[in-house]
């Protein structure tokens, strides 16, 4: 059956689905809106979304504004994610792995992944889930982010246990838009992002490069980053290929014990001297968006991802360093078919198969000298899935979303220290149905509610049948349901409300520091809460928005090998999560004034809710910028406006380490657009 559903996929397709001009919302149809945009107008629901297009998906969505992320002054691109409602942050702080973004009661440890992320609709997790390739987006370059919470959305399979992220950058247009700043730590950065539309080409690139010595000791970081598309509108259909690059050299300052976390947060030990690493990241896709007949569209992407990352690092005194070594190739189809089959009805059908070839070796080192290997090995993973949706508007007031998608897993497994081969754990056919409604009583107010299941496997060598394991490991299955109400009245106010709830059957959580790359079963879960977010625009040039997020994620029948974590919190989930902002910007003055935060709540180090609780913060920045003419713009960030000294902490089972976060610190910016 993999077989046959990987040629049928391939076979519809050598292109994809971020592209496509969104067509004119028709006047005689509601379209019931789920979404939530933050800091602009760039995105608009249509009535009539294309194939693969999150227009159709009843869920919590959130989009964060071009406009916004444009001026953001970051070390990484996740850091972004810091703007959108009940996001989680785990900031490392640790040269080429900085940190991850979560949602919805997951952590971003790394032993579990549940986000799918997607830079211009082609995926970018790595096998394990991680999300390494966000470090080739340049803020200047965004468009959008957009954001879809919850278990309903059929278009995805792997990774997107709990939603997925989809980062679009700028295409089309003619424009220069250059930013450079330079702030505290030794930091600097420049980016250009430039296209030009003549005719029916369009073409677009982006040149970035980023350089800081960092608020730790031994904390340098140099990245460069560049990108081209290149579209071609042939009228019947639009075809385009994307290409970015980007290549991170950076020392990791390591982590602090208990007695020197708050007496010396600037401190790196002699230990961490020798860490640090390279990771060099590529990724290529070719798009094609067409109309084969009137009311149906399709879209189709063929991809290849390249991640080569070499890192030294050692976590405490208590454990030798360790070269870590990785080598991903992963090719990938996508495809996507809409038919508007009629003004209540709208049919979608589409796939997506990605083959992996992996490499993972990890040695013992001793400043940077091999002394032994502890792991070497080479796996190929195939993913593939199918789904079919129906889009049904039996009344103006009424939309029903049925979906079903079915995923299967093929792969093998060599471990080259000792000349074995290992079968991928057979998963059958992972089945997940989804069903989303929408009530529009009255215009711009909108009652949702939906169901659906997503699925977890083993990363790395845990998809397969690798001794002590006799027997296969059945996928975890996420079983998802949510109701929330959104309000809409015109411009000056957006709101939304959602309660959910995800509980997953045997939830695997790998061993980060374990040399074979194995992993634990959590047991079975369950992760609920309330989510609660609200735009304002009472004047033009004013607004201000807040979010709060409570959520609660705990044990419910554990593995049996820890029968006390039984009702236990998992580890490094925050109870809550919240954003706030204002911002004075009026068309008729030069000047432009904001101010935001976003924090959390402390949490549990560990399962065994025994280590303490920390990680709590609030963190606050300030902005000022003045427009000195049409194209050139002046600004200055304030970030950590408090001086709040808030760190990330995690528990490596015999002792609690800390990661200081930046303290207050200032950085000033130059724009020139034309």
């Amino acid at each position: 059956m993999f077989r046959s559903l990987s040629l049928g996929v391939a076979a519809l397709c050598v292109a994809g689905p971020a592209f496509a001009q969104q067509r004119p919302a028709r006047a005689d149809q509601d379209q019931p809106d789920t979404q939530l945009t933050i800091g602009g107008d760039e995105v608009v629901v249509t009535a009539a979304p294309m194939a693969r297009s999150t227009a159709a998906i009843l869920t919590s969505v959130d989009i964060l504004s071009g406009e916004i992320a444009q001026r953001q002054n970051v070390n990484s691109a996740f850091e972004l994610f810091g703007r959108l409602p009940g996001v989680v942050l785990t900031d490392f702080g640790q040269g080429t792995t900085p940190g991850r973004f979560s949602i919805r009661g997951f952590n971003g440890e790394g032993e579990i992944n549940a986000v799918k992320l997607l830079i211009d609709g082609v995926p970018s997790n790595d096998n394990a889930g991680r999300m390494d390739f966000i470090d080739m987006i340049a803020p200047l370059d965004i468009g959008a982010v957009e954001l879809v919470r919850g278990t309903s959305d059929p278009r995805w399979g792997l990774h997107a246990i709990a939603g997925s992220a989809n980062v679009r950058t700028r295409t089309g247009g003619t424009y220069l838009d250059t930013r450079a700043s330079a702030g505290a730590f030794g930091s600097y950065d420049a980016q250009l992002s430039a296209g030009l539309e003549t005719g029916r080409l369009s073409q677009n690139y982006l040149l970035g490069y980023r350089q800081t010595d960092g608020y730790r000791d031994h904390a340098g970081l140099d990245r460069i980053n560049v990108a081209g598309k290149w579209f071609y509108d042939f009228g019947a259909a639009k075809l385009g290929l994307i290409a970015r690059h980007s290549r991170i050299t950076a020392d990791e300052p390591g982590y602090l014990t208990d007695a020197d976390a708050y007496a010396d947060r600037r401190r790196s030990y002699a230990l961490s001297a020798y860490d640090g690493g390279t990771r060099q990241l590529s990724q290529y896709s070719l798009h094609l968006d067409t109309d084969p007949a009137r009311r149906v569209s399709f879209t189709g992407t063929a991809y290849a991802n390249t991640i080569d990352d070499d890192r030294l690092v050692r976590f405490s005194a208590n454990v030798a360093q360790q070269q870590r070594r990785g080598n991903e190739r992963q090719y990938g189809v996508i495809a996507g078919l809409h038919w508007h089959v009629a003004d209540w009805l709208m049919a979608e059908t589409g796939g997506d198969v990605q083959w992996q070839h992996n490499q993972s070796r990890r040695w013992t080192t001793d400043r940077r000298t091999i002394v032994a290997a502890t792991r070497d090995q080479d796996f190929d993973l195939t993913v593939g899935g199918a789904y079919v949706q129906a889009v049904l508007s039996p009344l103006r007031w009424l939309t029903v979303t049925l979906a079903w998608r079915i995923d299967r897993i093929g792969g093998d497994f060599t471990n080259r220290l000792n000349g074995r081969s290992y079968p991928v754990n057979d998963y059958g056919t992972i089945s997940q149905p989804k069903l989303s409604l929408a009530v529009t009583p009255v215009a711009g107010v909108t009652a949702y509610g939906n169901y659906g299941r997503t699925f977890q496997i083993g990363a790395g060598s845990g998809a397969f049948v690798v001794p002590p394991r006799v027997r296969d490991v059945a996928a975890s299955i996420n079983e998802g349901f949510e109701g929330g109400i959104k309000l809409a009245q015109g411009r000056w106010l957006s709101a939304r409300a959602a309660v959910w709830q995800q509980t997953a059957s045997g939830e695997l959580r790998r061993r980060l520091n374990d040399p074979s790359g194995e992993f634990d079963n959590l047991g079975e879960t369950r992760r609920r809460g309330l989510d609660l977010e609200a735009t304002v625009q009472p004047v033009s040039g004013l607004s201000a928005w807040a979010s709060w997020s409570h959520q609660k994620a705990v044990i419910r029948v554990p593995d049996p090998a820890a029968p006390l974590t039984r009702g236990n919190r998992i580890d490094h989930v925050p109870q809550n999560v919240y954003t706030a902002g204002i911002e004075w910007a009026p068309r008729t003055r030069p000047w432009r004034a904001s101010l935001w935060g976003n924090g959390q709540s402390s949490y549990e180090l560990t399962t065994a809710n025994d280590r303490g609780r920390y990680g709590g913060y609030f963190q606050l920045t300030g902005e000022l910028a003045y427009q000195l003419t049409d194209a050139l713009e002046v600004s200055a960030q304030l970030r950590n406006l408090t001086n709040d000294r808030y760190e990330y902490v995690w528990y490596d089972g015999t002792q609690r380490l800390h990661a200081p976060a930046d303290p207050r610190s200032l950085s000033g910016a130059i724009r020139a657009r034309f």
